[in-house]
């Protein structure tokens, strides 16, 4: 069924009309910067602690599989040490 005729013949199409424009003014603090810590942050530490730890294990270790190996799980170490990290100073501020 169409919604637009769904929505004339209800009764109670004031009423949904004003719970949409109550939401729709509805005033509440931005999440962009939740967003960008909670998926950007963990992405962009992970790609570059492995970057770091590349260029440092390919002068200290020769074999490449090794270096791959301890790249991708000492980047994995301090990316989850980072959301740790941020986790904690959430609380502490008092956000969830």
């Amino acid at each position: 069924m169409d919604e637009q005729k769904f929505c004339k013949q209800c009764s109670q199409l004031m009423d949904c009309q004003k719970v949409y424009q109550q939401l729709g003014s509805t005033k509440g603090p931005s999440v962009a910067v939740k967003v960008i810590v909670a998926f950007l942050l963990p992405l962009l530490v992970f790609i570059g602690c492995l970057a770091v730890f590349e260029r440092i294990f390919s002068k200290a270790i020769h074999t490449k599989e090794l270096q791959t190996l301890l790249g991708f799980l000492l980047a994995l170490s301090v990316t989850f040490g980072v959301m740790l990290t941020m986790k904690m100073i959430n609380r502490l501020l008092g956000r969830n």
